[in-house]
Protein backbone atom coordinates (compact mmCIF):
# COMPACT_ATOMS: atom_id res chain seq x y z
CA UNK A 1 0.00 0.00 0.00
CA UNK A 2 1.48 3.38 -1.01
CA UNK A 3 2.44 5.41 2.02
CA UNK A 4 1.25 8.61 0.29
CA UNK A 5 -2.46 7.85 0.74
CA UNK A 6 -4.24 10.42 2.95
CA UNK A 7 -5.11 9.28 6.47
CA UNK A 8 -8.87 9.15 7.14
CA UNK A 9 -10.44 10.69 10.20
CA UNK A 10 -11.68 8.73 13.25
CA UNK A 11 -15.32 8.69 12.10
CA UNK A 12 -14.33 7.36 8.68
CA UNK A 13 -12.27 4.59 10.29
CA UNK A 14 -15.24 3.58 12.45
CA UNK A 15 -17.45 3.51 9.38
CA UNK A 16 -15.01 1.28 7.49
CA UNK A 17 -14.67 -1.03 10.50
CA UNK A 18 -18.46 -1.54 10.55
CA UNK A 19 -18.45 -2.50 6.89
CA UNK A 20 -15.51 -4.86 7.44
CA UNK A 21 -17.49 -6.60 10.18
CA UNK A 22 -20.44 -6.98 7.82
CA UNK A 23 -18.23 -8.46 5.10
CA UNK A 24 -16.52 -10.83 7.55
CA UNK A 25 -19.93 -12.02 8.74
CA UNK A 26 -21.00 -12.60 5.16
CA UNK A 27 -17.85 -14.62 4.50
CA UNK A 28 -18.53 -16.74 7.58
CA UNK A 29 -22.14 -17.27 6.54
CA UNK A 30 -20.99 -18.46 3.11
CA UNK A 31 -18.66 -21.07 4.53
CA UNK A 32 -15.49 -19.02 4.80
CA UNK A 33 -15.12 -17.82 1.19
CA UNK A 34 -16.91 -15.39 -1.12
CA UNK A 35 -16.12 -14.53 -4.75
CA UNK A 36 -14.50 -11.15 -5.20
CA UNK A 37 -17.64 -9.98 -6.99
CA UNK A 38 -19.52 -10.38 -3.70
CA UNK A 39 -16.82 -8.50 -1.78
CA UNK A 40 -16.97 -5.67 -4.33
CA UNK A 41 -20.76 -5.60 -4.18
CA UNK A 42 -20.74 -5.21 -0.39
CA UNK A 43 -17.87 -2.71 -0.39
CA UNK A 44 -19.72 -0.47 -2.82
CA UNK A 45 -23.42 -1.09 -2.19
CA UNK A 46 -24.05 -2.56 1.29
CA UNK A 47 -27.04 -0.56 2.60
CA UNK A 48 -25.89 2.46 4.59
CA UNK A 49 -22.26 1.35 4.66
CA UNK A 50 -21.08 0.77 1.08
CA UNK A 51 -19.09 3.39 -0.76
CA UNK A 52 -22.03 4.45 -2.94
CA UNK A 53 -24.75 4.05 -0.31
CA UNK A 54 -23.16 6.01 2.53
CA UNK A 55 -22.98 9.76 2.73
CA UNK A 56 -19.38 10.57 1.92
CA UNK A 57 -18.53 13.07 -0.82
CA UNK A 58 -17.43 11.13 -3.89
CA UNK A 59 -17.32 13.46 -6.88
CA UNK A 60 -15.36 16.62 -7.58
CA UNK A 61 -12.41 18.21 -5.85
CA UNK A 62 -13.60 17.27 -2.37
CA UNK A 63 -14.21 13.64 -3.30
CA UNK A 64 -12.17 10.76 -4.65
CA UNK A 65 -12.31 11.39 -8.40
CA UNK A 66 -13.61 13.85 -10.99
CA UNK A 67 -15.94 12.70 -13.75
CA UNK A 68 -16.39 14.48 -17.08
CA UNK A 69 -19.66 16.22 -16.05
CA UNK A 70 -17.94 17.51 -12.90
CA UNK A 71 -15.03 18.73 -14.99
CA UNK A 72 -16.97 20.84 -17.48
CA UNK A 73 -20.45 21.81 -18.65
CA UNK A 74 -19.09 21.24 -22.17
CA UNK A 75 -19.54 17.50 -21.66
CA UNK A 76 -23.23 17.50 -20.78
CA UNK A 77 -24.11 20.14 -23.35
CA UNK A 78 -22.46 18.08 -26.09
CA UNK A 79 -24.10 14.84 -24.95
CA UNK A 80 -27.43 16.69 -25.09
CA UNK A 81 -26.98 17.29 -28.81
CA UNK A 82 -26.66 13.55 -29.41
CA UNK A 83 -29.69 12.83 -27.24
CA UNK A 84 -31.78 15.24 -29.31
CA UNK A 85 -30.93 13.25 -32.42
CA UNK A 86 -31.96 10.00 -30.72
CA UNK A 87 -35.21 11.41 -29.37
CA UNK A 88 -36.18 12.88 -32.73
CA UNK A 89 -35.76 9.42 -34.28
CA UNK A 90 -37.63 7.59 -31.50
CA UNK A 91 -39.55 9.31 -28.71
CA UNK A 92 -38.96 12.31 -26.38
CA UNK A 93 -37.86 10.46 -23.27
CA UNK A 94 -34.48 10.12 -21.53
CA UNK A 95 -33.38 7.51 -19.00
CA UNK A 96 -30.13 8.13 -17.15
CA UNK A 97 -28.50 5.27 -15.26
CA UNK A 98 -26.49 6.08 -12.13
CA UNK A 99 -26.64 9.87 -12.26
CA UNK A 100 -23.84 10.53 -9.75
CA UNK A 101 -24.07 14.03 -8.34
CA UNK A 102 -26.78 14.99 -10.84
CA UNK A 103 -24.45 17.33 -12.74
CA UNK A 104 -24.85 15.52 -16.08
CA UNK A 105 -28.65 15.64 -15.83
CA UNK A 106 -28.45 19.33 -14.93
CA UNK A 107 -26.29 20.19 -17.94
CA UNK A 108 -28.29 18.02 -20.34
CA UNK A 109 -31.63 19.50 -19.26
CA UNK A 110 -30.22 23.02 -19.36
CA UNK A 111 -28.99 22.59 -22.92
CA UNK A 112 -32.19 20.89 -24.07
CA UNK A 113 -34.18 23.80 -22.66
CA UNK A 114 -31.97 26.31 -24.48
CA UNK A 115 -32.60 24.41 -27.72
CA UNK A 116 -36.34 24.05 -27.05
CA UNK A 117 -35.91 20.24 -27.14
CA UNK A 118 -36.94 19.27 -23.62
CA UNK A 119 -38.05 15.65 -23.24
CA UNK A 120 -41.49 14.77 -21.97
CA UNK A 121 -39.76 12.90 -19.16
CA UNK A 122 -36.26 12.56 -17.76
CA UNK A 123 -36.00 9.42 -15.61
CA UNK A 124 -33.07 8.58 -13.34
CA UNK A 125 -32.39 5.06 -12.08
CA UNK A 126 -30.30 5.48 -8.93
CA UNK A 127 -29.59 2.69 -6.44
CA UNK A 128 -28.01 5.01 -3.85
CA UNK A 129 -30.50 6.81 -1.63
CA UNK A 130 -27.78 9.31 -0.67
CA UNK A 131 -26.96 10.17 -4.28
CA UNK A 132 -30.64 10.35 -5.17
CA UNK A 133 -31.14 13.00 -2.47
CA UNK A 134 -28.17 14.99 -3.79
CA UNK A 135 -29.47 14.79 -7.35
CA UNK A 136 -32.90 15.98 -6.26
CA UNK A 137 -31.44 18.85 -4.26
CA UNK A 138 -29.23 20.00 -7.15
CA UNK A 139 -32.04 19.96 -9.70
CA UNK A 140 -34.48 21.65 -7.30
CA UNK A 141 -31.93 24.40 -6.75
CA UNK A 142 -30.83 24.95 -10.34
CA UNK A 143 -33.87 23.97 -12.44
CA UNK A 144 -36.93 24.12 -10.16
CA UNK A 145 -39.28 24.83 -13.07
CA UNK A 146 -38.37 21.48 -14.65
CA UNK A 147 -38.96 19.41 -11.52
CA UNK A 148 -42.13 17.84 -12.87
CA UNK A 149 -40.23 16.34 -15.82
CA UNK A 150 -37.66 14.47 -13.73
CA UNK A 151 -38.54 11.16 -12.08
CA UNK A 152 -36.49 8.73 -10.01
CA UNK A 153 -36.89 5.00 -10.52
CA UNK A 154 -36.14 2.02 -8.31
CA UNK A 155 -35.95 -0.45 -11.20
CA UNK A 156 -35.76 -0.50 -14.98
CA UNK A 157 -39.06 0.23 -16.73
CA UNK A 158 -40.70 -2.73 -18.47
CA UNK A 159 -40.67 -0.80 -21.76
CA UNK A 160 -38.15 1.81 -22.87
CA UNK A 161 -38.33 4.21 -25.80
CA UNK A 162 -36.07 7.19 -26.44
CA UNK A 163 -32.53 7.81 -25.22
CA UNK A 164 -30.65 5.97 -22.47
CA UNK A 165 -27.41 7.43 -21.11
CA UNK A 166 -24.89 5.94 -18.69
CA UNK A 167 -21.69 7.81 -17.88
CA UNK A 168 -19.13 5.88 -15.81
CA UNK A 169 -21.75 3.34 -14.77
CA UNK A 170 -20.47 0.04 -16.13
CA UNK A 171 -17.06 0.36 -14.46
CA UNK A 172 -18.71 0.34 -11.02
CA UNK A 173 -20.42 -3.02 -11.51
CA UNK A 174 -18.98 -5.89 -9.44
CA UNK A 175 -16.56 -8.12 -11.35
CA UNK A 176 -15.39 -11.69 -10.94
CA UNK A 177 -11.62 -12.07 -10.68
CA UNK A 178 -10.38 -14.98 -12.78
CA UNK A 179 -6.93 -16.55 -12.67
CA UNK A 180 -5.59 -18.64 -15.54
CA UNK A 181 -2.78 -20.92 -14.31
CA UNK A 182 -1.30 -24.36 -15.06
CA UNK A 183 -3.93 -25.00 -17.75
CA UNK A 184 -6.67 -24.39 -15.16
CA UNK A 185 -9.08 -21.52 -14.60
CA UNK A 186 -9.67 -20.47 -11.01
CA UNK A 187 -11.88 -17.85 -9.44
CA UNK A 188 -10.19 -15.53 -6.97
CA UNK A 189 -12.20 -14.92 -3.84
CA UNK A 190 -11.88 -13.52 -0.35
CA UNK A 191 -11.40 -15.26 3.01
CA UNK A 192 -10.47 -14.00 6.45
CA UNK A 193 -7.21 -14.81 8.21
CA UNK A 194 -6.70 -13.43 11.71
CA UNK A 195 -9.54 -10.97 11.11
CA UNK A 196 -7.89 -9.68 7.92
CA UNK A 197 -9.11 -10.18 4.35
CA UNK A 198 -7.05 -12.56 2.29
CA UNK A 199 -7.09 -13.86 -1.30
CA UNK A 200 -7.91 -17.48 -2.05
CA UNK A 201 -8.47 -19.16 -5.43
CA UNK A 202 -11.06 -21.86 -6.06
CA UNK A 203 -12.58 -23.64 -9.03
CA UNK A 204 -15.44 -21.56 -10.44
CA UNK A 205 -18.88 -22.71 -9.35
CA UNK A 206 -20.77 -20.82 -12.08
CA UNK A 207 -20.96 -22.70 -15.41
CA UNK A 208 -21.68 -19.42 -17.21
CA UNK A 209 -18.61 -17.78 -15.73
CA UNK A 210 -16.41 -20.76 -16.56
CA UNK A 211 -17.73 -20.89 -20.13
CA UNK A 212 -16.88 -17.21 -20.68
CA UNK A 213 -13.43 -17.64 -19.12
CA UNK A 214 -12.64 -20.69 -21.28
CA UNK A 215 -13.23 -18.66 -24.44
CA UNK A 216 -10.68 -16.04 -23.39
CA UNK A 217 -7.21 -16.89 -24.68
CA UNK A 218 -4.52 -15.60 -22.33
CA UNK A 219 -1.08 -16.82 -21.23
CA UNK A 220 -0.41 -18.77 -18.05
CA UNK A 221 -0.29 -16.90 -14.73
CA UNK A 222 -2.84 -14.33 -15.88
CA UNK A 223 -5.34 -12.45 -13.71
CA UNK A 224 -8.24 -10.43 -15.07
CA UNK A 225 -11.91 -9.59 -14.65
CA UNK A 226 -15.25 -10.71 -16.05
CA UNK A 227 -18.38 -8.70 -15.30
CA UNK A 228 -21.55 -10.78 -15.33
CA UNK A 229 -23.55 -7.92 -13.82
CA UNK A 230 -22.66 -5.50 -16.64
CA UNK A 231 -23.73 -8.15 -19.14
CA UNK A 232 -26.94 -8.62 -17.19
CA UNK A 233 -27.78 -4.91 -17.28
CA UNK A 234 -27.20 -4.71 -21.03
CA UNK A 235 -29.33 -7.81 -21.61
CA UNK A 236 -32.19 -6.34 -19.55
CA UNK A 237 -32.03 -3.00 -21.34
CA UNK A 238 -31.97 -4.60 -24.79
CA UNK A 239 -34.97 -6.75 -23.95
CA UNK A 240 -36.91 -3.69 -22.80
CA UNK A 241 -36.01 -1.06 -25.39
CA UNK A 242 -38.53 -0.81 -28.21
CA UNK A 243 -37.08 2.07 -30.20
CA UNK A 244 -34.18 4.38 -29.41
CA UNK A 245 -30.52 4.23 -28.48
CA UNK A 246 -28.40 3.54 -25.41
CA UNK A 247 -25.13 5.44 -24.95
CA UNK A 248 -22.50 4.25 -22.50
CA UNK A 249 -19.41 6.35 -21.81
CA UNK A 250 -16.65 4.74 -19.78
CA UNK A 251 -13.00 3.79 -19.65
CA UNK A 252 -12.20 0.45 -21.21
CA UNK A 253 -11.13 -1.51 -24.26
CA UNK A 254 -12.22 -4.09 -26.75
CA UNK A 255 -11.54 -7.69 -25.68
CA UNK A 256 -8.28 -7.97 -27.64
CA UNK A 257 -6.75 -5.10 -25.69
CA UNK A 258 -8.56 -5.88 -22.44
CA UNK A 259 -7.07 -9.39 -22.35
CA UNK A 260 -3.77 -8.40 -23.93
CA UNK A 261 -0.97 -10.89 -23.11
CA UNK A 262 0.97 -8.15 -21.33
CA UNK A 263 -1.96 -7.01 -19.17
CA UNK A 264 -1.25 -9.88 -16.78
CA UNK A 265 -2.82 -8.36 -13.66
CA UNK A 266 -6.04 -7.02 -15.07
CA UNK A 267 -7.55 -3.55 -14.72
CA UNK A 268 -8.89 -3.44 -11.17
CA UNK A 269 -8.36 0.00 -9.62
CA UNK A 270 -9.23 1.80 -6.40
CA UNK A 271 -9.79 5.55 -6.02
CA UNK A 272 -9.26 7.31 -2.73
CA UNK A 273 -9.06 11.10 -2.47
CA UNK A 274 -7.67 11.47 -5.99
CA UNK A 275 -5.11 8.73 -5.47
CA UNK A 276 -5.26 5.45 -7.40
CA UNK A 277 -3.96 2.10 -6.18
CA UNK A 278 -4.72 -1.60 -6.55
CA UNK A 279 -5.64 -2.80 -3.03
CA UNK A 280 -9.43 -3.32 -2.68
CA UNK A 281 -8.96 -4.39 0.96
CA UNK A 282 -7.79 -0.90 1.95
CA UNK A 283 -10.51 0.75 4.07
CA UNK A 284 -13.64 -0.79 2.47
CA UNK A 285 -16.46 1.71 2.23
CA UNK A 286 -14.13 4.71 1.98
CA UNK A 287 -12.79 4.11 -1.52
CA UNK A 288 -14.19 3.39 -4.95
CA UNK A 289 -13.38 0.04 -6.59
CA UNK A 290 -13.62 -0.16 -10.38
CA UNK A 291 -12.59 -2.24 -13.36
CA UNK A 292 -12.28 -1.16 -16.97
CA UNK A 293 -15.13 -2.09 -19.31
CA UNK A 294 -14.84 -4.93 -21.82
CA UNK A 295 -16.72 -3.23 -24.65
CA UNK A 296 -16.64 -6.35 -26.80
CA UNK A 297 -18.68 -8.16 -24.15
CA UNK A 298 -21.11 -5.23 -24.04
CA UNK A 299 -21.60 -5.22 -27.82
CA UNK A 300 -21.95 -9.00 -28.08
CA UNK A 301 -24.47 -9.13 -25.24
CA UNK A 302 -26.56 -6.41 -26.89
CA UNK A 303 -26.61 -8.23 -30.22
CA UNK A 304 -27.45 -11.54 -28.54
CA UNK A 305 -30.49 -9.87 -26.95
CA UNK A 306 -31.94 -8.31 -30.06
CA UNK A 307 -30.35 -4.85 -30.20
CA UNK A 308 -28.25 -3.34 -32.96
CA UNK A 309 -24.69 -2.10 -32.65
CA UNK A 310 -24.77 1.59 -33.61
CA UNK A 311 -21.20 2.79 -33.01
CA UNK A 312 -18.04 2.72 -30.95
CA UNK A 313 -15.51 5.53 -30.75
CA UNK A 314 -13.31 7.49 -28.37
CA UNK A 315 -14.71 10.18 -26.12
CA UNK A 316 -12.65 12.74 -28.03
CA UNK A 317 -14.17 11.79 -31.40
CA UNK A 318 -17.66 11.55 -29.93
CA UNK A 319 -17.48 15.05 -28.46
CA UNK A 320 -15.84 16.62 -31.51
CA UNK A 321 -18.29 14.91 -33.88
CA UNK A 322 -21.14 16.40 -31.86
CA UNK A 323 -19.69 19.90 -32.00
CA UNK A 324 -18.08 20.44 -28.61
CA UNK A 325 -15.79 23.07 -30.15
CA UNK A 326 -18.86 25.09 -31.16
CA UNK A 327 -19.57 25.72 -27.48
CA UNK A 328 -16.04 27.00 -27.01
CA UNK A 329 -16.62 29.26 -30.02
CA UNK A 330 -19.47 30.96 -28.20
CA UNK A 331 -16.89 32.66 -25.96
CA UNK A 332 -14.47 35.21 -27.37
CA UNK A 333 -10.77 34.32 -26.91
CA UNK A 334 -10.27 37.96 -25.96
CA UNK A 335 -12.33 37.28 -22.84
CA UNK A 336 -9.45 35.41 -21.23
CA UNK A 337 -11.17 34.96 -17.88
CA UNK A 338 -14.02 33.01 -19.48
CA UNK A 339 -12.22 31.44 -22.44
CA UNK A 340 -9.10 30.06 -20.76
CA UNK A 341 -10.89 27.73 -18.28
CA UNK A 342 -13.18 26.37 -21.02
CA UNK A 343 -10.22 25.75 -23.29
CA UNK A 344 -8.40 23.88 -20.53
CA UNK A 345 -11.53 21.81 -19.83
CA UNK A 346 -11.88 20.92 -23.51
CA UNK A 347 -8.25 19.82 -23.53
CA UNK A 348 -8.84 17.44 -20.60
CA UNK A 349 -11.98 16.01 -22.17
CA UNK A 350 -10.40 15.33 -25.57
CA UNK A 351 -6.63 15.02 -25.14
CA UNK A 352 -5.18 11.51 -25.63
CA UNK A 353 -3.07 12.15 -22.53
CA UNK A 354 -6.19 12.91 -20.46
CA UNK A 355 -9.70 11.47 -20.99
CA UNK A 356 -9.93 11.65 -24.77
CA UNK A 357 -8.67 8.19 -25.75
CA UNK A 358 -9.02 6.04 -22.61
CA UNK A 359 -12.74 6.83 -22.40
CA UNK A 360 -14.88 5.25 -25.10
CA UNK A 361 -18.49 5.66 -26.18
CA UNK A 362 -20.64 2.79 -27.40
CA UNK A 363 -24.13 3.09 -28.88
CA UNK A 364 -26.67 0.27 -28.98
CA UNK A 365 -30.33 0.41 -29.95
CA UNK A 366 -33.35 -0.54 -31.99
CA UNK A 367 -35.41 1.06 -34.73
CA UNK A 368 -32.97 3.81 -35.74
CA UNK A 369 -32.25 4.06 -39.45
CA UNK A 370 -29.76 6.92 -39.72
CA UNK A 371 -26.23 6.83 -38.21
CA UNK A 372 -25.65 8.84 -35.06
CA UNK A 373 -23.58 12.00 -35.43
CA UNK A 374 -21.22 11.12 -32.59
CA UNK A 375 -19.85 8.13 -34.51
CA UNK A 376 -19.48 9.54 -38.04
CA UNK A 377 -15.69 9.85 -37.69
CA UNK A 378 -13.18 7.95 -35.56
CA UNK A 379 -14.79 4.50 -35.83
CA UNK A 380 -13.09 2.05 -33.44
CA UNK A 381 -15.38 -0.92 -34.03
CA UNK A 382 -12.51 -2.95 -35.49
CA UNK A 383 -11.09 -2.99 -31.98
CA UNK A 384 -14.07 -4.88 -30.61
Amino acid sequence: MPITLPVPGPDALVHSAKLCDLIRNDIAAQGGWIPFSRFMELALYAPGLGYYTAGSRKFGGEGDFITAPELSTLFGRTVAKQLIEVMQASSPHILELGAGSGKLALDILGELERRDELPESYSILEVSADLRERQQALLREKLPHLADRVHWLDALPEKISGAVIGNEVLDAFPVHLMYWTNQRILERGVTTVANHFNWQDRLPESPVLLDIAMKIKVPDDYLSEISLTARGLIASLCERIETGAMLFIDYGFGAGEYYHPQRTRGTLMCHYRHHTHDDPFYLPGLQDITAHVDFTAIAETAIDHGAHFLGYTSQAHFLINNGVTDFLGEVSPENVKAYAPLSAQLQKLTSPAEMGELFKVIALGKGLDQPLSGFLRGDLSRGL
